[in-house]
């Protein structure tokens, strides 16, 4: 199993927006060199607390200063861009990196954003699918380009000028393009097996507890059968919430209990969203459990692993036991309230858990794990 990282990032209002963009740039350094496989930032253009507008410029930002880990987008949102400026930057990108990107994509969730935009009550999931396709016909084709769509048309029939390379636009590095992700926090919604019939791989929210993560799998790899492809689960990522220290109590602490924890911090962020726009189903460990159930204590129980090494090692076999084989743990990062604590954590978390875990699992024979999954 590898180790990945994922942030929204969200910080504490009072901190500056220069001082959190130099920790999040530095704690995705500490990643590459602690040997992290891959990592991933999200974007939010109209969000004080999850401050990084864009995900792509965040990631060209780490191009010298990271040499091993992939880095990817964790979501770009394609509404909220023309599908030719996506196409074009995430190609660049893709270049800039020599193939270490991962093009993860959404539709964009930040109501804010997408009112901002004036595409509040547009249909944006119409408007992605109508993104995804020019995209990617714009890399698999030749110019000059005629894309017609509800919501853009992208030609350069009546300007093109071959000789001079006019008129065309650049391909991925990566070929045919980089490899597509969505995220998802959602057990059974109808996307997941669209993106697996897509072919796309899936990123687990640290949102969704999980017992429910074996059922988000089952209907992505539904798709996946009905377009005649096995789901290979050595490209299934589940993001967690894990915080790891020498002393079990600091960690439940940190994590959880303490009012000025950052887990705390981060999941009250998201229990106050899911509250409003009546989704606190995808905090529920079982759907059954009633709304007025999921506090926010239930979702950091549910959600949120601490301890010492021994511990979360103890805790992700038993994730694992639940969901059967993954190819990539998410590491969640969160605010660093505590630098020292935060950065110790993510240390321990490279040396001492992860090697504890492959050791108890033992190598993974991913043709049978594959096989099983055909009968």
């Amino acid at each position: 199993m590898d180790l990945g990282f994922f942030t929204q990032p969200i910080h504490t209002p009072e901190r500056k927006l220069a001082e959190t963009l130099e920790e999040d740039r530095m704690i995705f350094r500490l990643a590459d060199g602690l040997g992290y496989t891959e990592a991933f930032i999200g974007e939010h253009m109209t969000a004080q607390r999850e401050n990084v507008p864009n995900a792509l410029l965040f990631v060209a930002s780490l191009a010298d200063t990271t040499k091993n880990m992939k880095l990817g987008t964790g979501m770009h949102n394609l509404p909220f861009s023309h599908p030719l400026v996506v196409a074009s930057n995430v190609a660049w990108v893709d270049h800039l990196l020599r193939g270490r990107f991962l093009f993860g994509i959404g539709a964009g969730v930040t109501f804010t954003d997408a009112e901002a935009l004036e595409l509040l009550g547009n249909d944006r999931r119409a408007m992605f699918d109508e993104a995804v396709s020019h995209v990617l016909a714009l890399w698999a084709g030749e110019p000059p380009y005629n894309l017609t769509g509800k919501f853009w048309n992208i030609s350069t029939k009546k300007m093109s000028w071959p000789e001079l390379g006019l008129g065309e636009t650049h391909k991925p590095f990566q070929k045919p393009h980089p490899p597509i992700l969505f995220g998802s926090g959602e057990a059974t919604s109808k996307r997941l097996a669209t993106y697996g019939e897509r072919g796309w791989s899936m990123l687990s929210s640290d949102t969704l507890p999980a017992s429910r993560l074996a059922e988000q799998w089952a209907n992505y790899a539904g798709g996946c059968a009905v377009a005649g492809r096995v789901a290979d689960r050595r490209n299934w990522r589940v993001v967690r919430a894990v915080f790891v220290a020498d002393d079990g109590k600091a960690a439940l602490d940190y994590a959880n209990k303490n009012p000025h924890s950052p887990y705390r911090f981060h999941f009250h962020e998201f229990h106050e969203k899911f509250k409003r726009a009546k989704l606190l189903d995808m905090f529920k460990a079982d759907s059954k459990v009633p709304d007025e159930e999921v506090t926010l204590d239930y979702a950091l129980d549910n959600c949120v692993i601490a301890g010492t090494v021994d511990q979360v090692v103890e805790q992700i076999l038993a994730v694992r036991e639940m969901t059967g084989p993954f190819g990539t743990l998410v590491y969640a990062g969160k605010n660093w309230s505590d630098p020292a604590l935060s950065r110790r954590s993510m240390e321990l978390m490279a040396e001492k858990v992860m090697p504890a875990v492959n050791a108890a699992i033992g190598q993974e024979n991913w043709d049978e794990v594959a096989g099983a999954r055909r009968q």
